[in-house]
């Protein structure tokens, strides 16, 4: 079986981590994006304006 190219990240507010709104997206797992974290300007709808979002661990899930 061939190895994963891209892993799912959640994006959090740099701002609110605890926030109830969060994005989720791709990410690399070789080369040079996948050894730094990232940062991306997103909208927030809770806040209504735009703010930064970081990436954080996925929440762990239950069998």
């Amino acid at each position: 079986m061939a190895k994963k190219t891209h892993i799912k990240v959640r994006l959090v507010p740099e701002s609110n981590p605890d926030s109830s709104f969060f994005y989720y997206t791709r990410k690399p797992t070789k080369g040079e994006k996948a050894k730094e974290k990232l940062k991306v300007s997103k909208y927030n709808p809770s806040s209504r304006k735009h703010e930064i979002f970081v990436e954080k661990k996925l929440p762990p899930h239950s069998k």
